[in-house]
C-alpha cells in the first residue's frame, strides 16, 4: 500500500512516500520557494539525491511535479496506487481529538481556525485542495498537530484570565508538536515494555517543546496558546511577562505587530547570543568563548530543567525521560548539562552513552533512578500511520 505524508507550508511542500504496513520510505522531498520566484525542489529515491529549479506558482503545480516524478521514478505507474494521503495541519482548535477524513466541513473548520495558526494553516489548505484535485482517488486524512495535547484537563489547559475569554474566544492552551511526541509516546512504550508508564518527552530542536505523559495520554505541555509559549527556542521568546510587550511599543514607538514579530522571529538563542538560531553555531560560539553564546546556552538549559522538574512532580515521579529533535538527538553537550542540572532526581548521565548523534539509545547509567533516553522523533511515518487507518 502506498502512501503520502504531506506537510504543505506557505511557500513549501514537504513529502514522504511509504510503502505501508513496512513504513518504508521509497521517495520523499521538498519543494521550496512556491509562488515567490527561483522556485526549486529536491528529490531523494534509490539512495539518489537529485535537487532541480523549476518554476512554480502554487500548490497545484507543486503537486503536478510531485507526480510527474512518481511516475519517472517508477515508483507508481498508476495515481490509484496511492491508496491514501496524510496533511500534517497545525492547529486543529480544541474540536478535532484525533485525525479524521478530510471533507469542505473538515477544510471550513481549518479555515475558521487560521487566526490561530496564520502562517499555517491556509498553507495546509492549499496542499489538500491540490492534493484533492489531482489525486482524487486517494483517502485523504488531515493529521493534527494539536490533537494529541487534547487529553488535558482544564486546569492544565486553562489560563488565569477572565472566563470569558475562553468561552467567547477560545483561549487556552493547546500545545503543538503533538505528532513528535504521541510517536515518542508509542516508542517508548515499546522500549519500556509497558503502556502504564509515566514519561517526559522533550522535542528540542529550532522549535522546541516538553510533554509530560502519563499512560499515553498527554498531561500537560509547554507550548500554549501558540508556539511561542513555552521553553526558549531557536527565534522565539518562549515564556514572557505579557506587560513586557506594551512598555517595549512606548519605549520604541513600534507596532504590536512589530514587538509580536520580534518575540517570535528575532529572539531565543537568535536574540540572546546575537549570532544565530543554530544550535550547532551557539556551540561553536561557545567554543571560541563568545560569552552571549554562553548565556543562550545557559537560559535555554535553565528553561528545559524548570519544565522537566515540573512535570516530573506533577506526574509523581516517572518512568523515563527522552530526547527528540534537532538539539535533542543530536547535541550530546546539550543533553549532558540537561541531565547534569537534573542530578537531584538521581539521574546519572553515562557519559561514553551519551557521546553519539541521532541514535536510538539509553543515556543514564543503570543505576540511574530515572533512564534517559535518545529516541529520534518520526513524525511522518506517524502520519503514514493514521492514514493507513482510515484506508484499511
Amino acid at each position: 500500500m502506498r502512501v503520502l505524508a504531506i506537510n504543505a507550508g506557505s511557500s513549501s511542500l514537504k513529502f514522504q512516500m511509504y510503502e505501508m504496513p513496512e513504513e518504508k520510505v521509497i521517495i520523499s522531498g521538498v519543494f521550496e520557494k512556491i509562488g515567490i520566484g527561483n522556485s526549486l525542489y529536491t528529490i531523494k529515491t534509490n539512495g539518489e539525491k537529485i535537487k532541480k529549479e523549476v518554476e512554480l506558482k502554487d500548490h497545484d503545480e507543486a503537486v503536478s511535479v510531485l507526480i510527474q516524478e512518481l511516475f519517472e521514478n517508477n515508483v507508481v505507474k498508476s495515481l490509484d496506487e496511492i491508496s491514501g494521503i496524510g496533511h500534517r495541519v497545525v492547529h486543529g482548535g480544541n474540536k478535532y481529538t484525533s485525525s479524521v477524513i478530510i471533507t469542505d466541513e473538515v477544510i471550513k473548520d481549518i479555515e475558521d481556525l487560521s487566526s490561530l495558526a496564520p502562517l499555517h494553516n491556509p498553507a495546509h489548505i492549499m496542499g489538500m485542495r491540490a492534493c484533492i484535485k489531482l489525486i482524487p482517488s486517494a483517502v485523504q486524512v488531515a493529521i493534527f498537530d494539536t490533537a494529541f495535547h487534547q487529553t488535558m484537563s482544564e486546569e492544565a489547559y486553562m489560563y488565569a484570565v477572565p472566563y470569558e475569554w475562553y468561552t467567547n474566544y477560545n483561549v487556552r492552551k493547546y500545545g503543538f508538536h503533538g505528532t513528535s511526541h504521541k510517536y515518542l509516546a508509542n516508542r517508548m512504550s515499546e522500549i519500556l515494555g509497558s503502556k502504564d508508564i509515566k514519561i517526559i518527552t522533550c522535542h528540542l530542536g529550532n522549535g522546541g517543546s516538553i510533554s509530560a505523559i502519563k499512560n499515553g495520554k498527554c498531561v500537560d505541555t509547554s507550548m500554549g496558546f501558540t508556539p511561542n509559549a513555552g521553553i526558549m527556542m531557536g527565534t522565539r521568546s518562549g515564556d514572557v511577562d505579557v506587560t513586557i510587550i506594551p512598555y517595549i511599543m512606548e519605549k520604541t514607538n513600534e507596532s504590536l505587530t512589530k514587538v509580536l514579530d520580534d518575540l517570535n522571529k528575532k529572539s531565543g538563542y537568535l536574540g540572546i547570543s546575537g549570532v544565530s538560531s543554530d544550535s550547532r553555531d551557539i556551540e561553536n560560539g561557545i567554543a571560541s568563548g563568545d560569552e552571549r553564546c554562553i548565556l543562550a546556552q545557559n537560559m535555554f538549559i535553565r528553561r528545559v530543567v524548570e519544565y522537566v522538574s515540573k512535570y516530573y512532580v506533577i506526574l509523581g515521579g516517572v518512568d523515563a525521560i527522552c530526547f527528540a529533535g534537532g538539539i535533542g538527538e543530536n547535541s550530546p553537550s546539550t543533553r549532558k548539562y540537561i541531565i547534569d542540572s537534573l542530578s537531584i532526581l538521581g539521574i546519572k548521565l553515562d557519559d561514553e552513552l551519551n557521546n553519539v548523534r541521532g541514535e536510538e539509545r539509553i543515556i543514564t547509567t543503570e543505576d540511574s533512578k530515572v533512564p534517559c533516553y535518545i529516541v529520534p522523533t518520526d513524525e511522518e511515518v506517524m502520519i503514514a500511520r493514521d492514514t493507513v487507518s482510515f484506508i484499511e
